[in-house]
């Protein structure tokens, strides 16, 4: 409801836009979007992302032909009789993948996990220096 009051003075929202607003459609989950932040410094990229309510071990980084992929995953299981539930299973998961290159390796890669923040520090590639040869002409 605040989106749509700052921004219904703009010419290109409309009905649709309101109506969308106040209910969200059901396939889209805007609280499951990993959201980054990626800086660079003169060694290396550091990438901020935002995983708040899960726990360390629930939390998964692998790297895979060039491409760095942080998952995360939480399962609630609750037996309670009172309720009529013999067992209930509640289940949240998230992902998203960077290319980072096929020069990174696994060893390379340092991860901290704190207060809901991720922190991925990568090595920058180093430039290759290209080697001249001389061509003997005979």
């Amino acid at each position: 409801m605040k989106k749509y009051l700052t921004t219904r003075n703009n010419a290109d929202y409309d009905l649709f836009d309101a109506f969308n607003d106040i209910f969200p459609p059901v396939f889209f989950d805007e609280q499951h979007d990993l959201r980054t932040n990626i800086k660079e410094t003169e060694t290396d990229y550091e990438l901020e992302v935002e995983i708040p309510g899960y726990a360390k071990d629930e939390i998964k980084v692998s790297l895979d032909d060039g491409y760095l992929t942080v998952s995360a995953e939480k399962v609630k299981k609750e037996e309670d009789n009172a309720k009529h539930y013999i067992r209930k299973e509640i289940s949240e998961s998230c992902q998203r993948s960077f290319y980072v290159g096929t020069d990174v390796t696994q060893d390379q890669i340092k991860a901290k996990y704190e207060n809901g923040m991720l922190v991925l520090t990568l090595p920058k590639a180093q430039p290759k220096k290209v080697q001249s040869h001389l061509i003997e002409v005979l």
